[in-house]
């Protein structure tokens, strides 16, 4: 099967691939599978199509790793308080188990926040939510909500560090570059592509 991606330097935009209707993106995510040769719907593992369904969604300006994964579809019928945890009920063609009750339970949404950067084959499990700012390390299992700006590593995932002080993160968190127009992020460039936040805050503030 011929791969999708040229290249590993170069990513495609989530807006190019997603077909799914029940993943949602923002604007200049991209998925980079070169390794993996899929595009970004098959990183929805057991995404329902239905519109009350469980939903991806996935915010501006992020950068996804090749062969991560986002498990949904709640517990795929799978209940650990139940004397078994074998769905019975997906199995109702065989007589023995028509008096199965229907054990799936949704987990909720899967929010990924902008300028989330997830590593090469992280897993994000079923009604996570990734902050902002977040980096989900290779390989990452993440099983918990996830700060914003906070690195996690590790199976299960754990938080590491903070990318900024709190008082950074505040103030990134308030201007929400993610959410400005092309023109503003083109006077900001410059500082966007520094270590600077306090500058940014400033230069939001003086555009107020």
């Amino acid at each position: 099967m011929d791969n999708v991606f040229e290249s590993p330097f170069r990513g495609k935009l989530l807006s190019e691939q997603v077909t799914h209707p029940n993943i949602s993106v923002g604007r200049y995510s991209y998925y980079s599978g070169y390794y993996h040769g899929h595009g970004f719907d098959d990183c929805a593992r057991f995404l329902l199509p239905d519109p009350d369904a469980d939903k991806l969604i996935v915010g501006s300006f992020c950068s996804i790793g090749s062969g991560a994964a986002f498990i949904m579809a709640g517990n795929q019928g799978h209940r650990n308080d139940w004397v078994s945890t074998f769905p019975f009920h997906f199995m109702s063609e065989v007589p023995h188990f028509a008096g199965a009750a229907n054990g799936y339970e949704p987990a909720g949404d899967t929010v990924i926040g902008s300028d989330v950067w997830i590593g090469s084959e992280a897993i994000v499990m079923p009604g996570v939510t990734i902050g902002h700012g977040a980096i989900i390390g290779t390989r990452a299992l993440v099983t918990r909500n996830v700060e914003p700006y906070t690195i996690v590593g590790g199976n299960p995932a754990k938080p590491i560090r903070k990318r900024f002080p709190d008082e950074h993160i505040a103030m990134l968190l308030e201007v929400a570059w993610w959410d400005w127009d092309d023109t503003a992020l083109e006077a900001a460039m410059p500082i966007m592509t520094s270590a600077d936040v306090p500058a940014l805050h400033a230069f939001w503030r003086a555009r107020q």
